[in-house]
């Protein structure tokens, strides 16, 4: 019999394990999208776009006729797979606001329960599509990422049984979800082997049922608080015990100082919307054109493209790897003497900074790098990307832990995303720009995109002000209380 403690035990651990295998193979396999996308065209999904020298409709293998004699222009095609991610991405942005409120509100299995059943819906539309229905590729994606994104927001609240490593159980969970984007690869190299896009779909809506048991067995009803009361338990066996612990969650929520709107109108929330949207934007823009950029870089070479194309996919990987640095930095003040006066809060913000300025510097590297039309020069570029991903949504989100209170965790962070996602929408004009004005030539759009990377410094800048700030109070109430 697993252990009911909250703290420590089997039970923990299993709860964490389970965690990282979900999110590593299910929440972010959307971002794995131009492996995909090599699979579609393969499958001719909108082949009809696709046109030869003469102006007649064709029906080429990775933008190549069918007789090998002439090269047609799919441009058009790319243009629309380009358009399934971004409205898709969009769409999940913009409702992900839900996820986080039905989080907030109605606890772990509710959320859990809704995430489950619209992955599952993802999965099948695209078991079920074809060239003819090609159309059904709006609503997977939206719906693979929505579902995906669920999964990771109840996942993340197991920091908190971690006590001291808790930003570092939260970037590595972040990581994961980066790496996840490797599920799109398994499935082109399974695709190349023989296996049909029905059933490798199906099989991840049938996997359905293991997120189900790990939903009843693994985690609360409600919420994983922190600082973790005494007598908090978790789990099926453990309900009884478990309704006395959440009171004990539901006494101390009135504590909490900041009100939802009091923390969205705040400096540190509109900063921190801003970190995300600029760099949010230049990672979008980059996975969103990726195929046609490698066939562009790679001279329409099929196999020269799917080489680069597996080397970025397996370059997510990655992400689980490096994520946990960034929580390890965030936690390196844990058990160290605070300043005095100094609350735990506010040790916690003060170690972020570094965080921040850490993840806009790699972000600003990798939009250099991805913007000089270097083929080889591509894998560089591949491993910043995923390392300032890794950065990007693990620091944000355990940054929105520690700067609010939990009880808006889910909301505040889905807003966060909710509102970068409209400024994401950007994605699609500067693609049409490069195809049309520009010629093809993204140097201009990749220079805007690198410029507006260097405003994620004024996100660390703010924090480090506002923790001078409260140490400078925190000072003149000491010497106020000393000459009194």
């Amino acid at each position: 019999m697993l252990g009911c403690d909250g703290k420590g035990g089997v039970r923990r651990w299993l709860t964490l394990v389970t965690g990282m295998v979900e999110s590593l193979c299910f929440t972010g396999g959307v971002y794995g999208w131009a492996s995909l996308v090599v699979v579609l065209k393969d499958e001719s999904y909108y082949g009809w776009l696709c046109v030869n020298g003469t102006g007649l409709n064709g029906t080429g293998l990775n933008g190549t006729a069918a007789s090998g004699t002439q090269v047609l222009d799919c441009s058009a095609q790319d243009e629309q797979f380009t358009l399934v991610f971004t409205i898709g991405n969009f769409i999940n942005c913009v409702m992900v606001l839900s996820n986080g409120y039905l989080y907030d509100r109605y606890g772990t299995a509710v959320a859990r329960l809704y995430g489950i059943a619209i992955f599952t819906a993802g999965a099948l539309f695209v078991a079920f599509s074809s060239a003819a229905l090609s159309v059904l590729l709006y609503p997977a994606l939206t719906l693979l990422a929505l579902g995906g994104n669920m999964l990771l927001i109840t996942n993340l609240q197991i920091g908190n049984l971690f006590g001291s490593q808790r930003s570092t159980v939260m970037t590595l969970y972040n990581g994961a979800f980066d790496s996840s984007a490797v599920l799109f690869l398994v499935i082109k190299l399974m695709y190349e082997s023989g296996v049909s896009l029905m059933v490798s779909f199906g099989s991840l809506a049938a996997c359905s049922v293991i997120h189900l048991v790990r939903t009843f067995l693994l985690l609360p009803g409600g919420h994983i608080p922190y600082p973790l009361p005494p007598s908090y338990t978790y789990g099926v066996t453990c309900r009884k015990s478990q309704e006395i612990g959440q009171s004990i969650v539901d006494e101390a929520l009135p504590v909490q100082e900041k009100s939802f709107w009091k923390c969205v109108f705040s400096r540190l929330f509109m900063f921190q919307l801003l970190w995300q949207s600029v760099m949010q934007l230049r990672f979008y823009m980059f996975i969103g054109t990726l195929n046609p950029t490698l066939q562009r870089l790679a001279e329409e070479d099929p196999s020269l493209v799917s080489q680069y194309t597996n080397a970025f996919a397996i370059s997510q990987l990655c992400g689980v790897l490096f994520s946990p640095w960034n929580g390890l930095i965030m936690d390196r003040h844990k058990g160290k003497p605070r300043a005095a006066g100094e609350t735990e809060a506010e040790a916690d913000l003060r170690a972020a900074v570094l965080s921040l300025a850490l993840t806009a510097l790699l972000s600003v590297l990798f939009s250099v790098c991805a913007s000089v039309p270097l083929l080889p020069l591509q894998y560089l570029t591949f491993i910043l990307q995923v390392l300032s991903r890794s950065f990007l949504y693990g620091g944000g989100n355990a940054f929105a832990m520690i700067a609010f209170p939990v009880v808006h965790f889910g909301t505040l962070v889905c807003l966060v995303m909710a509102l970068s996602a409209v400024f994401s929408l950007l994605q699609f004009p500067f693609t049409l720009l490069i195809d049309g004005l520009l010629g093809g030539d993204p140097l201009l759009v990749n220079v805007v995109l690198t410029l507006l990377c260097l405003l994620a410094f004024l996100h660390p800048l703010n924090v480090h002000l506002h923790c001078r700030k409260l140490a400078s109070q925190r000072c003149q109430k000491a010497g106020d209380y000393v000459s009194s």
